[in-house]
């Protein structure tokens, strides 16, 4: 049966299309059309993050590691997944393309692949049909396993119709591999072939196992404060390195939030990227959860609606 992600009212889930996947858009572009380059090159990046015991560790290299890997995780965590699945606050359109470019640099495909097989993740959270569920299919298959099967290799382009309309977003999904590859050849011009190394390859290695953390961790290990119909769980450390990601509850509750950290303590640099942006007006209407989403237990205080 499918699952509406969750009991709260900021759900957006899109319904999937009936049909079958060749009747959706394949999200490798020109460079990754075969299986096997795609996963030489995804193994080739992690081989080649063990080079940093070669080139050693000069300063400029590593604070570009950190660089590369702040500003990417924001690309998965601020556009991919608050402003492309889940819509939760508005830009310009030559903006939206400025932050796509971003999250195509996190060497996660492209942004309407993201968000759409992302949508389905809400839609069936942790029953058939989830894309990556460690409750389902065990820890693997959710934390990496489930990108090499071909059945979540399409762009469901119905179920991100929102954004697809934009034949701009359409080519950069499709080409995706424009914005690694621009990547990878800034951080050879900033700092040599350490640059490369630290920059792009170890980066991209810790980029994509946090982001998969969020997939299998944060559905096994952490705290439950609302009930939702998956396992979603808040877990205070992968919301360090994700940017407030880990705060995967209280997300799976109220989807449509700007903001993960929904208590003051609850830490959400994603968010507070979100806000000083919105402060020089390159984003705005950054949705919020409602106060009765927040402090659910005192419900019953508040002013009810005429």
């Amino acid at each position: 049966m499918a699952n509406p992600a969750s009991t709260a009212p900021g759900s957006t889930a899109h319904k999937e299309p009936q049909g079958t996947q060749s009747e959706f858009t394949r999200a490798d572009g020109w460079l990754t059309r075969t299986d096997m380059l795609s996963r030489s090159i995804y193994w080739g990046i992690h081989a080649a993050s063990l080079l940093v015991f070669v080139v050693g560790a000069p300063l400029e290299a590593v604070l570009l590691c950190v660089a590369t890997y702040s500003i990417r995780v924001f690309g998965i965590t601020g556009v991919y997944h608050r402003y492309f699945s889940h819509k939760g606050y508005k830009t310009s359109r030559v903006f939206q393309f400025v932050l796509a470019f971003i999250g195509t640099m996190a060497t996660q495909k492209g942004p309407l692949w993201w968000a759409s097989t992302h949508r389905r993740h809400h839609r069936y959270s942790d029953q058939e049909g989830d894309p990556h569920s460690p409750v389902r299919d065990g820890f693997w298959y959710a934390h990496q396993g489930w990108i090499f099967d071909d059945k979540w290799g399409g762009t469901n382009m119905e179920g991100i119709r929102d954004y697809a309309k934009y034949p701009e977003l359409v080519w950069l999904n499709q080409n995706h591999m424009v914005g690694p590859i621009t990547l990878a050849v800034i951080c050879y011009l900033v700092a040599g072939f350490p640059g490369l190394v630290w920059g792009y390859a170890l980066s991209t290695t810790l980029l994509w196992h946090a982001t998969y953390s969020i997939n299998s961790l944060a559905h096994k290990f952490g705290t439950r404060r609302y009930e939702t119909k998956d396992d979603s769980r808040n877990n205070w450390f992968l919301a360090l390195i994700t940017f407030g990601e880990g705060w995967h509850n209280n997300h799976h509750y109220y989807m449509a939030s700007a903001r993960n950290g929904f208590r003051w303590w609850e830490y959400d640099f994603t968010y507070y990227i979100l806000r000083a942006l919105a402060a020089v007006g390159l984003v705005w209407d950054l949705r919020e959860p409602p106060r009765s989403v927040v402090y659910p237990t005192q419900e019953e205080d508040l002013p009810k609606a005429a």
